[in-house]
């Protein structure tokens, strides 16, 4: 039997939850325990009643998010909260979420694994907020078309592009999820092409004036890699299987 102590003690340390300067309702690290064991870890974007009814339903008891339940702040015990606390308790399942120590992460963190399936190498922490560098950045040469062929096989579908930057991409910015309001930073480093989650509209108008690639692959689907990683780090290290929820929002 694995402990949930053990592995919340582990993955602290991992992450670097305790270090790292984050949104108060992030309330990174364990959210909710359960009675003490672990036998399968989930890993799921958002906690939300259909990925916690999910976890149940695949006897999952250690469930990892990015998104926990208290970003919208303090509130009642009442409605969603309370649907979704009756979940867990009545099915042992612990929740352990981790915001941007799971962006950063130089391993299993979202920017860090989009980058490698792009095969992109030699990257470098860029962007600061709240203290820390919550970006990456590399240089490369490639055509704009080709990497975003990559892209989109990568994040398995679609993406939203405003090329009003060069064709021929020589620096690339990362920032997983909704970022796209910081372009106006991101242009001061020289970045021809930058890839995040969603941006607000005035981002597009921005990114023509800018003359910079704005590529928009989807908040949901720019933050599964994290979860994933950390959760088949996990699984090799305590020798548990895994599984991930998949419930896409659309954005």
């Amino acid at each position: 039997m694995t402990s949930l102590a053990e592995i919340v003690r582990y993955t602290d340390k991992y992450l670097h939850v305790r270090e790292i300067a984050e949104w108060s309702n992030a309330l990174n690290g364990l959210q909710i325990e359960n009675s003490g064991r672990v036998t399968k870890i989930g890993a799921a974007v958002d906690v939300s009643t259909r990925v916690l009814s999910e976890a149940a339903k695949k006897d999952v008891d250690l469930l990892l998010v990015h998104h926990g339940l208290f970003w919208p702040g303090l509130q009642p015990v009442t409605n969603a909260l309370h649907r979704q606390l009756r979940i867990a308790f009545e099915n042992d399942v612990a929740l352990y979420s981790a915001h941007l120590p799971l962006d950063i992460h130089p391993k299993v963190g979202n920017n860090a694994q989009l980058a490698v399936a792009l095969d992109l190498r030699s990257t470098t922490p860029f962007l600061e907020e709240k203290g820390q560098l919550i970006g990456l950045k590399t240089r490369t040469s490639i055509l704009r078309n080709e990497l975003l062929r990559k892209l989109e096989r990568s994040l398995g579908g679609k993406v939203k592009a405003f090329a009003f930057g060069p064709k021929r991409i020589k620096t690339i910015g990362i920032v997983t999820g909704g970022a796209g309001s910081e372009i106006y930073r991101v242009a001061q480093e020289k970045i021809d092409m930058f890839i995040t989650g969603e941006a607000p509209h005035w981002a597009a108008v921005a990114a023509e004036e800018l003359g910079i690639n704005l590529i928009l692959g989807g908040h949901y689907a720019t933050e599964t890699f994290g979860v994933k990683a950390l959760a088949a780090h996990l699984s090799k290290r305590f020798k548990l299987p895994w599984e991930f929820l998949d419930f896409p929002t659309g954005l």
